[in-house]
Protein backbone atom coordinates (compact mmCIF):
# COMPACT_ATOMS: atom_id res chain seq x y z
CA UNK A 1 0.00 0.00 0.00
CA UNK A 2 1.24 3.30 -1.01
CA UNK A 3 1.38 6.57 1.51
CA UNK A 4 -0.61 8.38 -0.70
CA UNK A 5 -3.55 5.25 -0.10
CA UNK A 6 -3.18 5.81 3.67
CA UNK A 7 -3.69 9.40 3.88
CA UNK A 8 -6.76 8.92 1.13
CA UNK A 9 -8.40 6.36 3.27
CA UNK A 10 -7.84 8.15 6.23
CA UNK A 11 -9.82 10.89 5.29
CA UNK A 12 -12.56 8.97 3.83
CA UNK A 13 -15.72 11.37 4.99
CA UNK A 14 -14.21 13.62 6.33
CA UNK A 15 -12.51 16.02 3.22
CA UNK A 16 -12.38 19.44 3.82
CA UNK A 17 -9.63 21.42 2.16
CA UNK A 18 -10.05 24.49 4.70
CA UNK A 19 -9.46 22.67 7.80
CA UNK A 20 -6.02 22.82 8.02
CA UNK A 21 -4.37 25.56 10.57
CA UNK A 22 -5.11 27.49 13.57
CA UNK A 23 -8.10 28.05 15.48
CA UNK A 24 -8.95 31.64 15.46
CA UNK A 25 -7.17 32.35 11.29
CA UNK A 26 -10.86 32.36 10.51
CA UNK A 27 -12.63 34.82 12.76
CA UNK A 28 -16.26 33.19 12.46
CA UNK A 29 -17.72 31.97 15.75
CA UNK A 30 -18.52 28.37 15.71
CA UNK A 31 -21.46 28.94 18.51
CA UNK A 32 -22.85 32.05 17.06
CA UNK A 33 -26.52 31.94 17.42
CA UNK A 34 -26.28 28.80 18.92
CA UNK A 35 -28.63 29.11 22.51
CA UNK A 36 -26.46 28.28 25.73
CA UNK A 37 -29.60 27.12 27.60
CA UNK A 38 -28.99 23.15 28.41
CA UNK A 39 -31.66 21.47 26.29
CA UNK A 40 -34.64 19.64 28.37
CA UNK A 41 -33.56 15.82 29.00
CA UNK A 42 -29.95 16.76 28.92
CA UNK A 43 -28.40 15.98 32.45
CA UNK A 44 -26.08 19.26 33.07
CA UNK A 45 -23.87 17.59 35.42
CA UNK A 46 -22.51 14.70 32.83
CA UNK A 47 -22.20 17.29 30.30
CA UNK A 48 -19.94 19.83 32.39
CA UNK A 49 -18.02 16.63 33.21
CA UNK A 50 -17.36 15.50 29.60
CA UNK A 51 -16.24 19.34 28.81
CA UNK A 52 -14.00 19.40 31.52
CA UNK A 53 -12.35 16.18 30.61
CA UNK A 54 -12.06 16.79 26.97
CA UNK A 55 -10.82 20.51 27.67
CA UNK A 56 -7.77 18.79 29.98
CA UNK A 57 -6.86 16.54 27.02
CA UNK A 58 -6.54 19.64 24.72
CA UNK A 59 -4.97 21.91 27.10
CA UNK A 60 -2.81 19.27 28.35
CA UNK A 61 -1.70 17.98 24.71
CA UNK A 62 -1.47 21.72 23.55
CA UNK A 63 1.45 22.92 26.20
CA UNK A 64 3.20 19.78 25.21
CA UNK A 65 3.28 20.26 21.65
CA UNK A 66 4.15 23.91 22.62
CA UNK A 67 7.37 22.31 24.32
CA UNK A 68 8.25 21.79 20.36
CA UNK A 69 8.86 25.49 19.77
CA UNK A 70 12.85 26.07 19.06
CA UNK A 71 13.23 22.51 19.97
CA UNK A 72 11.58 20.86 16.17
CA UNK A 73 13.81 19.24 13.91
CA UNK A 74 13.12 21.79 10.92
CA UNK A 75 11.84 25.36 11.11
CA UNK A 76 7.87 23.45 8.85
CA UNK A 77 8.03 21.13 11.27
CA UNK A 78 8.07 23.72 14.44
CA UNK A 79 5.00 25.83 12.94
CA UNK A 80 2.93 22.89 11.96
CA UNK A 81 3.34 21.64 15.56
CA UNK A 82 2.51 25.21 16.93
CA UNK A 83 -0.61 25.61 14.92
CA UNK A 84 -1.88 22.25 15.84
CA UNK A 85 -1.61 22.91 19.43
CA UNK A 86 -3.43 26.58 18.94
CA UNK A 87 -5.94 24.36 17.35
CA UNK A 88 -6.34 22.08 20.73
CA UNK A 89 -5.86 25.18 22.70
CA UNK A 90 -8.92 26.80 20.84
CA UNK A 91 -10.67 23.59 21.41
CA UNK A 92 -10.36 23.76 24.76
CA UNK A 93 -11.16 27.15 25.79
CA UNK A 94 -14.96 26.71 23.80
CA UNK A 95 -15.13 23.80 25.70
CA UNK A 96 -13.79 25.03 29.28
CA UNK A 97 -16.52 28.04 28.68
CA UNK A 98 -19.70 25.34 28.15
CA UNK A 99 -18.43 24.08 31.33
CA UNK A 100 -18.74 26.94 33.04
CA UNK A 101 -22.43 27.44 31.58
CA UNK A 102 -23.46 24.30 32.64
CA UNK A 103 -21.91 22.91 36.01
CA UNK A 104 -22.85 25.88 37.82
CA UNK A 105 -19.95 27.91 38.99
CA UNK A 106 -20.09 30.31 35.90
CA UNK A 107 -16.16 30.40 36.22
CA UNK A 108 -14.17 31.11 33.38
CA UNK A 109 -11.59 29.46 30.84
CA UNK A 110 -8.69 30.73 32.46
CA UNK A 111 -9.94 29.74 35.99
CA UNK A 112 -9.92 26.08 34.30
CA UNK A 113 -7.04 26.36 33.15
CA UNK A 114 -4.64 27.95 35.40
CA UNK A 115 -6.57 27.77 38.69
CA UNK A 116 -6.97 24.08 39.22
CA UNK A 117 -3.92 21.83 40.85
CA UNK A 118 -3.07 18.12 39.22
CA UNK A 119 -5.54 16.09 41.08
CA UNK A 120 -8.06 18.40 39.61
CA UNK A 121 -7.56 17.62 35.72
CA UNK A 122 -9.31 14.88 34.62
CA UNK A 123 -7.32 14.68 31.30
CA UNK A 124 -5.87 11.25 29.94
CA UNK A 125 -2.61 10.10 30.97
CA UNK A 126 -0.97 9.56 27.73
CA UNK A 127 -1.58 13.49 26.96
CA UNK A 128 0.59 14.64 29.98
CA UNK A 129 3.48 12.21 29.51
CA UNK A 130 6.78 14.18 28.27
CA UNK A 131 7.71 14.87 24.70
CA UNK A 132 10.41 12.05 24.58
CA UNK A 133 12.00 12.06 21.11
CA UNK A 134 10.33 13.56 17.88
CA UNK A 135 8.98 9.38 17.57
CA UNK A 136 7.65 9.41 20.40
CA UNK A 137 5.94 13.09 19.88
CA UNK A 138 4.42 12.33 16.56
CA UNK A 139 2.94 8.78 17.71
CA UNK A 140 1.15 10.35 20.56
CA UNK A 141 -0.63 12.90 18.00
CA UNK A 142 -1.70 10.13 15.91
CA UNK A 143 -3.27 8.34 18.85
CA UNK A 144 -5.03 11.23 20.04
CA UNK A 145 -5.94 12.47 16.89
CA UNK A 146 -7.52 9.41 16.27
CA UNK A 147 -9.08 8.84 19.15
CA UNK A 148 -10.59 12.52 19.80
CA UNK A 149 -11.63 12.66 16.18
CA UNK A 150 -13.53 9.40 16.24
CA UNK A 151 -14.91 10.97 19.71
CA UNK A 152 -15.57 14.31 17.96
CA UNK A 153 -17.56 12.50 15.28
CA UNK A 154 -20.17 11.10 17.52
CA UNK A 155 -20.24 13.87 19.32
CA UNK A 156 -21.29 16.11 16.40
CA UNK A 157 -24.95 14.76 16.81
CA UNK A 158 -25.12 15.41 20.57
CA UNK A 159 -28.45 16.38 22.24
CA UNK A 160 -26.54 19.21 23.79
CA UNK A 161 -26.31 21.95 20.44
CA UNK A 162 -22.73 24.04 21.95
CA UNK A 163 -21.19 20.38 22.08
CA UNK A 164 -22.05 19.68 18.98
CA UNK A 165 -21.05 22.54 17.25
CA UNK A 166 -17.66 22.95 18.87
CA UNK A 167 -17.18 19.03 18.39
CA UNK A 168 -18.42 19.87 14.45
CA UNK A 169 -15.49 22.52 14.48
CA UNK A 170 -13.23 20.03 16.20
CA UNK A 171 -13.63 17.33 13.66
CA UNK A 172 -12.41 19.42 10.55
CA UNK A 173 -9.03 20.36 12.90
CA UNK A 174 -8.29 16.65 14.27
CA UNK A 175 -8.35 15.25 10.46
CA UNK A 176 -5.35 17.34 9.91
CA UNK A 177 -3.69 16.68 12.85
CA UNK A 178 -4.17 12.99 11.92
CA UNK A 179 -3.57 13.10 8.71
CA UNK A 180 -0.20 15.12 9.65
CA UNK A 181 0.86 12.57 12.59
CA UNK A 182 0.00 9.52 9.84
CA UNK A 183 3.06 11.19 7.07
CA UNK A 184 5.42 11.17 10.01
CA UNK A 185 4.84 8.20 11.52
CA UNK A 186 4.79 6.38 7.70
CA UNK A 187 7.81 8.57 7.15
CA UNK A 188 9.64 7.48 10.50
CA UNK A 189 8.81 3.62 10.22
CA UNK A 190 9.43 3.09 6.73
CA UNK A 191 12.87 5.24 6.93
CA UNK A 192 16.17 4.42 8.70
CA UNK A 193 17.28 1.41 10.72
CA UNK A 194 17.50 4.41 13.42
CA UNK A 195 14.34 5.69 12.52
CA UNK A 196 12.02 2.58 12.59
CA UNK A 197 14.19 1.52 16.15
CA UNK A 198 12.60 4.83 17.43
CA UNK A 199 9.41 4.38 16.30
CA UNK A 200 8.88 0.60 17.61
CA UNK A 201 10.43 2.12 20.89
CA UNK A 202 7.46 4.69 20.92
CA UNK A 203 4.89 2.10 20.63
CA UNK A 204 6.12 0.21 23.34
CA UNK A 205 6.42 2.78 25.82
CA UNK A 206 2.83 4.60 24.91
CA UNK A 207 0.88 1.06 24.37
CA UNK A 208 0.12 0.57 27.90
CA UNK A 209 -1.53 3.51 28.18
CA UNK A 210 -4.10 3.57 25.23
CA UNK A 211 -6.72 1.30 27.54
CA UNK A 212 -7.53 4.52 29.49
CA UNK A 213 -8.80 6.18 26.11
CA UNK A 214 -11.30 2.94 25.16
CA UNK A 215 -12.34 3.01 28.97
CA UNK A 216 -15.73 4.58 28.62
CA UNK A 217 -16.14 5.09 25.08
CA UNK A 218 -17.41 3.21 21.55
CA UNK A 219 -14.79 4.27 19.26
CA UNK A 220 -11.69 1.39 20.06
CA UNK A 221 -12.57 -0.06 16.83
CA UNK A 222 -12.54 2.85 14.78
CA UNK A 223 -9.34 4.06 16.27
CA UNK A 224 -7.79 0.70 16.09
CA UNK A 225 -8.65 0.44 12.15
CA UNK A 226 -6.89 3.89 11.41
CA UNK A 227 -4.08 2.89 13.72
CA UNK A 228 -4.11 -0.28 12.35
CA UNK A 229 -3.42 1.28 8.34
CA UNK A 230 -0.83 3.57 9.23
CA UNK A 231 1.18 0.89 11.09
CA UNK A 232 0.86 -1.19 8.49
CA UNK A 233 2.06 0.96 5.63
CA UNK A 234 4.99 2.39 8.27
CA UNK A 235 6.10 -1.88 8.85
CA UNK A 236 5.12 -1.29 12.33
CA UNK A 237 3.09 -4.08 14.47
CA UNK A 238 0.41 -2.78 16.51
CA UNK A 239 1.36 -3.83 20.05
CA UNK A 240 -0.64 -5.45 22.39
CA UNK A 241 0.66 -4.27 26.19
CA UNK A 242 -1.09 -4.88 29.40
CA UNK A 243 -2.54 -1.34 30.93
CA UNK A 244 -1.21 0.69 33.04
CA UNK A 245 -2.44 1.25 36.47
CA UNK A 246 -4.40 4.84 37.12
CA UNK A 247 -6.79 6.53 35.16
CA UNK A 248 -6.45 10.20 34.40
CA UNK A 249 -10.00 10.72 34.72
CA UNK A 250 -10.32 10.16 38.04
CA UNK A 251 -7.33 11.97 38.99
CA UNK A 252 -5.16 9.12 38.93
CA UNK A 253 -2.03 11.13 37.27
CA UNK A 254 1.40 10.21 36.66
CA UNK A 255 4.04 12.63 38.04
CA UNK A 256 4.31 14.61 34.98
CA UNK A 257 1.21 16.42 35.25
CA UNK A 258 2.16 18.88 38.10
CA UNK A 259 5.82 20.15 36.56
CA UNK A 260 3.76 20.75 33.56
CA UNK A 261 0.89 22.54 34.73
CA UNK A 262 3.82 24.33 36.96
CA UNK A 263 4.85 26.26 34.01
CA UNK A 264 1.54 26.43 32.01
CA UNK A 265 -0.11 28.24 35.61
CA UNK A 266 3.22 30.25 36.55
CA UNK A 267 2.54 33.52 35.26
CA UNK A 268 -1.08 33.54 35.91
CA UNK A 269 -0.78 32.54 39.39
CA UNK A 270 2.07 35.22 40.28
CA UNK A 271 -0.77 37.68 38.66
CA UNK A 272 -3.92 36.52 39.38
CA UNK A 273 -5.94 39.88 38.46
CA UNK A 274 -3.27 41.05 35.60
CA UNK A 275 -4.96 42.17 32.38
CA UNK A 276 -3.30 41.87 28.82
Amino acid sequence: MSDDHVYLALAEGHDDGDARWAFGTGFEDPLHGVDTAVPEGVDAARLAAECLALGDDALVQAQRLAEWVTRAPELEEEVALANIGLDLLGQARLLYARCGQTDGTGRTEDAYAYFRDAGDFRNVCLAELPNGDFAFSVLRLLVLACWRLAHFTALAAAPDPVLAAIAAKGVKELTYHRQYAAEWVVRLGDGTEESHARMLAALESQAPYWEELFAAEDVRDAVLGDLRKVLDAAGLPLPSTAPLPGHGRHGGHTEHLAPLLAELQSVARAHPEATW
